[in-house]
């Protein structure tokens, strides 16, 4: 079955997805890494040797209780060290059986690659990668999926493919709250895209079996507009509650799960109750916990205090932009520190009246990645960008209203509307005059020294030449009125590279047949 595979490596979790072309997506279980529902694998090897051929991968290291082994033989928390260091060996002064980060992850894959179900054969690979690393990340993942057998290999920045996720369109501004198991990072991010400019797409680094790594195509990424973090995670929450629950024992790995379970447990219950083997061959000792109970040792342990000073440094950040709490489109919480109870009071006390996106925390990620490349279907972009010549009524003259510009991927998944208006009073119809934006800057000649030389400057707003064949007019009945509001027009791009367009008359309410405008390209 082709479709798409999506790959989100996390530093605690990673969520493997598949869109089958022309289907829904799906987060995939593979057995025997996966685990919990949503399935996720554990970001977790275990390698007793260097050149082993049989590492413990997710679950497996869990269930053999070697998830808080101290020695080399554990690999974990590699993902944000990767594209830091040599890709080839080691870390510096580390054992001979560690593993660098790079080879670390690049294992991980390559193990999920394999245990993908045999009725499934990807012809895209999409995988995330965080934006700060997103450099040294791109030319690990290049290196890592060259001996891949997929013709196509797309790469996405993880707080886009977030928002995307969670069904945020294009334009919308967020803040990306990701709690994961060893590191808190908020993100106040404003996706690309919107009326008149480039939505998102994914960066390919391979296509047809090319390799694409020379070309001149760059990742376009949410602009970040403040951002905060700390190593500070699930695990060290797993810490708390071991130490106020059995302040007489060592943090063992058996403890520390069980703390785990009562914490996953009480995203979904007001108190949790778990056993707890001391020791083989011990009588279990039960271990409870509440919602209040656990938001006060959170509380007594600085978590939240901690979330207030990361949310103002971002705050800060974005209002120096002019960007302020008021103006976003929604808080998205990713990760599954994000689903206590205690975080999410945080986050709607902290953010009142911004809309909560928590629907789908653990795997917003790897689905929005799946929907930035939907289905299997190759998306182009244009070169060149369309404008819609418009009357301004407040200067008195028609200026150039871009439709869709250079990067802008096609077919496009939903129209762009304009609302127009008539010119004057007794208007019969309206002309659609479209145009190409030329290069902002141009050329021109000025002498130094009584030399003429010629350079490049900015011309101010682009100049547009208008199609050398225009679209017919669009009819008024009755005749508008000036400054009106008369026609809303939902302009599309299909898969034949056709500029489309629907038209509703606001005054009669009929709806014109849709017509096609012209080629882009």
């Amino acid at each position: 079955m082709a479709g798409t595979l999506a790959i989100d490596l996390g530093s605690t979790t990673t969520v493997v997805a598949y869109q089958p072309a022309g289907g829904p997506a799906e987060v995939l279980e593979l057995a025997p890494y996966t685990c919990g529902s949503p399935a996720v694998v554990p970001s977790l090897l275990w390698l007793a040797q260097a050149d082993s051929g049989q590492p413990l991968i997710g679950r497996q290291v869990l269930e053999a209780g070697l998830a808080e082994h101290p020695g080399p033989e554990l690999h974990r928390d590699f993902k944000r060290r990767i594209g830091q260091g040599d890709i080839d060996g080691p870390e510096p002064d580390a054992p001979a059986s560690l593993l660098a980060p790079e080879q670390a992850g690049a294992l991980l894959l390559q193990r999920l690659w394999r245990q993908l179900p045999v009725e499934l054969t990807p012809s895209r690979l999409v995988l995330t990668a965080p934006i700060d690393a997103y450099r040294g990340y791109r030319r690990w993942l290049t290196a890592v999926t060259a001996s891949l057998a997929v013709p196509e290999i797309a790469l996405v920045d993880e707080p886009t493919a977030a928002a995307i996720g969670a069904g945020l369109a294009p334009g919308s501004r967020v803040l990306v709250v990701d709690l994961g198991g060893g590191t808190i990072d908020l993100s106040l991010v404003a996706l690309e895209g919107g009326e008149g400019r480039a939505a998102p797409i994914a960066q390919l680094l391979r296509f047809g079996g090319r390799d694409l790594q020379g070309s001149r195509q760059t990742l376009r990424t949410a602009r970040v507009l403040g951002k905060a973090g700390l190593a500070l995670g699930g695990r060290d929450i797993d810490h708390w509650i071991a130490a106020e629950l059995c302040p007489e024992q060592a943090a063992s790995a058996s403890l520390l799960a069980a703390a785990e379970r009562l914490k996953c447990a009480l995203s979904d219950a007001p108190e949790a109750l778990t056993l707890w083997t001391p020791a083989p061959g011990a009588a279990p000792r039960p271990l409870r916990l509440d919602r209040s109970g656990l938001a006060r040792l959170l509380e007594r342990r600085g978590l939240t205090a901690t979330l207030d000073q990361l949310l103002e440094t971002v705050l800060a950040s974005a209002r120096a932009a002019g960007i302020g709490l008021a103006e976003l489109d929604a808080v998205l919480p990713v990760g599954g520190t994000s689903r206590l109870p205690t975080v999410q009071a945080w986050l709607r006390e902290r953010c009142p009246g911004v809309p909560l996106r928590g629907e789908r925390p653990i795997e917003a990620v790897a689905l929005g990645a799946l929907a930035l490349t939907p289905g299997v279907t190759v998306k182009d972009v244009l070169s060149r960008g369309v404008s819609l010549r418009c009357w301004d009524q407040r200067s008195g003259r028609h200026r150039w209203h871009p439709l869709f510009v250079p990067g802008q991927a096609w077919p496009t998944e939903r129209p762009l509307e304009l609302v127009l208006a008539a010119s004057r009073d007794g208007q019969h119809q309206l002309e659609l005059v479209l145009g190409e934006p030329q290069d902002g800057e141009r050329s021109e000649v000025v002498f130094v020294g009584g030399l003429p030389v010629l350079r490049r400057r900015p011309a101010g707003e682009a100049a547009v030449e208008a199609w050398p064949r225009q679209p017919e007019a669009l009819p008024l009945d009755p005749a508008g009125s000036a400054g009106v509001d008369r026609l809303r027009l939902r302009f599309r791009i299909d898969p034949e590279g056709q500029l489309r367009l629907q038209a509703e008359d606001l005054l009669s309410g009929s709806v014109l047949p849709e017509r096609s405008l012209g080629s882009v390209r």
